[in-house]
């Protein structure tokens, strides 16, 4: 367990520095700050009772998606994604267990790869609707009023 400050500051920037520009911005650092603080408030890295990894939650299919649809077809996200993990190639989705920045940074690539542009930078409910359309899932348990606090949280920290 880390604070959300923590997570902010010590994996979330300091993550998205080392991805393409245009994956580096305010908005990106809040919205990813976020969106893990929605999904695990930054207590577990395992679901309990499903396949999600990592603060942020990513199931395995989604992992190997963003890999074998994107990442692959990306050379300064292979460049990046091989100095966060130590090595070319797609590693293991078991990795987000215990490499809170490469887990980071495959929460970017999947907003990234959302159709619609990333909220403001301040906005919680912005970032709340996003999160839930286009990160967790329109018809998911998550709902916008549960996320809107966490997001402002975010945001502040």
């Amino acid at each position: 367990m880390i604070s959300l400050r923590d997570a902010k500051h010590g994996i979330v920037i300091p993550t998205l520095r080392l991805l393409p520009p245009e994956m580096n911005t305010p908005s990106a650092v809040n919205g990813v700050a976020g969106i893990g603080n929605v999904e695990t408030g930054y207590r577990t890295r395992q679901q309990v009772g499903g396949p999600a990894l990592g603060f942020w939650q990513m199931e395995p299919a989604t992992h190997a998606d963003c890999w074998s649809r994107f990442i692959v077809y990306r050379p300064e996200l292979l460049r990046a994604f091989a100095t966060i993990v130590g090595h070319a190639g797609a590693p293991s989705p078991q990795l987000m267990l215990t490499n809170d920045r490469y887990a980071c940074a495959m929460a970017r690539v999947k907003l990234f790869r959302a159709p619609e542009p990333l909220p403001d930078a301040d906005d919680a409910l912005g970032w709340s609707r996003y999160w839930r359309d286009w990160y967790n899932s329109p018809l998911g348990a998550g709902t916008v009023e549960r996320a809107l606090p966490l997001f402002a949280a975010a945001i502040g920290a």
